[in-house]
């Protein structure tokens, strides 16, 4: 059952999602004692996972388009409202909790789930020492796997989701990892004062490397169409 979640996540896309939900292309559909008892066709599916890519580009591009950062704090209100969000995470993260550790059953892989809300995101962490097969080459797997997550939780609570699943701590390095890249790239684009074009990434990826260079005083967009949309680096003026 791994190699299905492998293959998804070789696409990491909404179709992948979709196809690995429903169970085409071979094999019982993925974790589906999560999506409670609505059923959805595969079309629903379908305009989910283009909201959800919309969502992400909106929230990684946000510098760029005026759209709501990815990893700011959630906008000020009264103090009953906060209480309600901060519940609405909750119950995210415990969704997607269940639906990831009916994954891990599925794999017959074991791990521990730590569930954390951060700012106005709700956070799912898979910890083990045999994990590397739900993170893939390049995140691929982990990326699908987090899509599914989302479909999982829009299903039962009727609301897109911007719940970040983790798995062996992955993002986590590869945030400083990609941090050093946006400071470097930064740095050259100062001294040359040419613009540069960076490897094609994932929206998280890219939200990571918007915010390096931001922070080093340089402005960024992104470009092309997934999955090789890139980060664009520029110098001043």
């Amino acid at each position: 059952m791994v190699s299905q979640a492998e293959n998804a996540g070789i696409v990491a896309s909404g179709d992948a999602a979709d196809q690995a939900l429903t169970g085409e292309g071979g094999g019982a559909p993925v974790g589906t004692e999560a999506a409670g008892p609505d059923e959805q066709g595969p079309e629903d599916l379908d305009v989910v996972a283009d909201d959800e890519a919309g969502l992400e580009d909106g929230v990684e591009d946000g510098v760029e388009d005026g759209v709501e950062d990815e990893d700011s704090a959630p906008s000020d209100g009264d103090e009953g409202s906060s209480e309600v969000d901060l519940a609405d995470l909750e119950q995210e993260s415990e969704i997607a909790a269940d639906y990831v550790e009916g994954l891990l059953d599925v794999a017959d892989l074991d791990g521990d789930i730590d569930m954390d809300v951060e700012g106005d995101r709700a956070l799912v962490s898979v910890v083990g020492s045999t994990l590397q097969e739900l993170v893939g080459p390049h995140g691929e797997v982990l990326e699908a796997l987090q899509e599914l997550t989302r479909l999982a939780v829009h299903r039962q609570t009727g609301a897109r989701t911007r719940i970040m699943l983790d798995v062996g701590g992955y993002r986590a390095r590869r945030r400083v990892e990609l941090t050093e890249l946006g400071q470097d790239a930064a740095e050259e684009v100062k001294t040359s004062g040419v613009p540069r074009r960076l490897d094609a990434m994932t929206p998280f990826e890219r939200k990571v490397v918007h915010d390096a260079i931001a922070a080093a005083g340089l402005r960024s967009e992104s470009e092309g169409e997934e999955p090789n949309r890139r980060v664009v680096v520029f110098p001043v003026g």
